[in-house]
């Protein structure tokens, strides 16, 4: 066997194999024995029939699709490995027939999809936005707010209208151009005015209601709403308001925090609640100024990315959502259907999320391969030795324990804030009015480029 290789379009490698007449027929040889027990032929008991017998009664071919699977698994992947130096392959290739002379062997051509290589017109010297949240007094009260919520006493409400944090309990009933649509009638539903589970504009109408009152509302599903027969569209809801409670809170008290908080007095409870939103906000700040670091220098950068990419990069997105539902016990299968979405609409959306969260992997790859940035050994180690310190081990002890995907995960931490240090160093960062610092204490964007880049920049290695 001996192969040659050409580059193709859109980041593919063209695999040229050639096998000679001798490995072709030993590989149709390997084929009979392996398949000949799904061939039957009068005269003969079932997988007893001569090879050449077969091939008379079904055809020469009937064992050629078998010889070329042999033929690519023992040879592709050896050559991949070879070839490891010049390019990395990121899905399966596309195989062919390129020639089948009889007495002559066989060329298989395999069309490899690889990781292309990205044109970066300048990391550095860039005017790049950063950002910057604080803890203030009303994030400590709202977290004050959510520890007495834990005892809140829950009071039926007869006597006014319905409004914002209010549970209201309803039976609603939605149509589009006067057709009711799946998933969107229920009875007796709890909601909370306020919490944003609804599309716009549907609890803040639903606010004012009293029990037993009857209103149909107008709501406009948004133009990116998961289900396509309901992007944009007008909808029309029949509520009934059933019944309204809300919670009374208990008072902030030593005694309280002492009991629900770990806290001896409400004003040490109060600090370490500081502690700890600062602490976040700190890591809001960081993560979210290196998304915004890798996105300015995405702008000045070119990838010709293969279809291969984006797709895995898809069912990285796809499996992580499914992860989510199943912590809330939703079958991703059954969350579809509640859509109405085929498997293959629901992957759509997320094509112009994928594109550049790949991006941003290889501009991180290829950045931390020009600057030669690498974690020592004495890196490594000190790390380690903080973690074993953490929890109370020698670091000999606490590295003779770790798993050897800890240790990589260590090395990628540190390559990836050496980075990020080199990059804030040699770029001018600017801030500009941040949002509330109430922020902080909720979840990062979705697309957290820098927490993904620890994830991959030891490939770049």
């Amino acid at each position: 066997m001996n192969y040659t290789q050409s580059v193709g379009e859109k980041s593919t490698v063209k695999l040229t194999i050639n096998f000679t007449e001798e490995e072709w027929q030993d590989a149709i040889s390997k084929a009979y024995l392996k398949t000949r027990g799904k061939y039957a032929v009068p005269g003969f008991r079932k997988g007893k029939a001569p090879k050449p017998v077969l091939e008379n009664y079904y055809g020469k071919a009937v064992f050629y699709e078998e010889a070329f699977n042999n033929l690519y698994s023992a040879h592709y992947f050896g050559i991949l490995e070879k070839e490891k130096d010049n390019f990395t392959a990121v899905g399966e290739p596309e195989l062919s027939v390129e020639d089948m002379t009889e007495g002559k062997g066989v060329v298989l051509t395999a069309t490899v999809p690889v990781k292309p290589d990205v044109k970066i017109e300048t990391y550095k010297g860039l005017k790049i936005k950063k950002y910057e949240y604080n803890v203030t007094d009303a994030d400590i009260d709202a977290e004050a707010k959510k520890l007495l919520e834990r005892k809140a006493a829950e009071v039926e409400v007869t006597d006014r209208a319905c409004k914002n944090g209010d549970k209201v309990n309803i039976d609603f009933s939605g149509s589009v151009d006067g057709e009711k649509f799946a998933g969107g009638t229920a009875e007796e539903y709890d909601l909370v005015l306020g919490s944003g589970s609804f599309i716009p504009g549907f609890e803040a109408q639903v606010e004012g209601m009293k029990v037993g009152e009857n209103k149909d509302i107008t709501v406009k599903f948004p133009d990116d709403y998961q289900a396509e027969n309901l992007k944009g569209k007008e909808a029309v809801f029949a509520i009934k308001l059933n019944k309204i409670t809300e919670n009374k809170l208990p008072e902030l008290t030593d005694a309280y925090v002492k009991e629900n908080a770990g806290a001896e007095t409400v004003e040490e409870y109060r600090n370490k609640t500081r502690e700890r939103l600062a602490k976040q906000a700190e890591n809001r700040s960081r993560d979210e100024t290196e998304n915004s670091i890798v996105e300015e220098i995405c702008k000045h950068a070119t990838a010709e990315i293969p279809d291969a990419m984006i797709e895995s990069e898809i069912d990285r997105m796809v499996q992580d959502f499914s992860y989510r539902l199943m912590y809330q016990g939703i079958k991703l299968e059954d969350y579809l259907k509640y859509l109405g979405q085929s498997m293959e609409e629901f992957r759509k959306q997320f094509v112009s999320q994928a594109t550049p969260r790949v991006m941003s992997q290889l501009v991180v790859e290829k950045i931390v391969r020009e600057e030669k940035i690498e974690a020592s050994q004495e890196e490594i180690d000190a790390k380690i030795a903080e973690q074993a310190a953490s929890v109370e081990k020698s670091a000999e002890d606490y590295k003779k324990s770790m798993d050897p995907r800890q240790v990589e995960y260590i090395k990628n931490d540190i390559v990836i804030t050496k980075l990020f240090d080199m990059l804030k160093a040699n770029n001018e960062l600017y801030a500009e009015d941040a949002e509330p610092a109430k922020q902080a204490a909720k979840k990062p964007a979705a697309k957290k480029t820098a927490s993904t880049a620890k994830k991959t920049a030891k490939k770049a290695e």
